[in-house]
């Protein structure tokens, strides 16, 4: 069969891995800064990456036997990869509801794009901002406003102690301080 008519695999059609669908039936929140770096990966997939990767393929597709030209093969690959990316990043972009911390009003209460330093039991200290799905980073402190911890954290005022399931088990946490923006 020619393979204009078949799909080359099975996950062509998915915009990126499980974790970054959001729960059906949310908004996708987002802070400034996060929505400023997926309009810049976006920008420079359209503009940039792509326009390049299109005419690699193009020179690679006019030196002839294209079925074991290394070039043509691969560009075509990255290219599926970068529409796919590009895609993804639109929708994204799309449905995004910009949440700028420095409006805030209500700042002695945890809600999205706050960031809000924690004690636990053992006397640690750790701070973490309430970010969207697709700005996350743990290593940075920047926790998704699905994950358990921050479920736990919205609402939450300084000086209450919050409980969440762990993968370690459920876990009791201080808040010892809240802020937006710059404070």
């Amino acid at each position: 069969m020619n393979k204009a008519f078949v799909k080359e695999s099975e996950d062509a059609d998915e915009d990126e891995s499980p974790e970054s669908h959001l729960p059906v039936g949310t908004k996708n929140y987002m802070t400034v800064r996060g929505h400023a770096q997926l309009r810049a990966e976006f920008e420079h997939l359209v503009k940039t990456e792509r326009p390049a990767m299109v005419q690699v393929v193009s020179w690679a597709a006019g030196n002839g036997d294209r079925s074991e030209n290394g070039d043509y093969i691969y560009g075509k690959k990255r290219l599926r990869e970068i529409d796919l990316r590009i895609r993804f990043l639109s929708k994204r972009l799309e449905s995004a509801v910009i949440v700028d911390p420095a409006e805030q009003q209500n700042r002695d209460q945890v809600f999205f794009a706050a960031t809000v330093t924690v004690c636990d039991a053992d006397g640690e200290e750790a701070s973490y901002q309430i970010v969207g799905i697709d700005e996350a980073n743990a290593l940075e402190g920047r926790i998704s406003w699905i994950s358990p911890l921050a479920r736990a954290l919205l609402k939450a005022r300084e000086g209450d102690t919050v409980r969440f399931e762990s993968p370690g088990g459920l876990r009791e946490i201080d808040i010892v301080g809240i802020r937006y923006g710059d404070d």
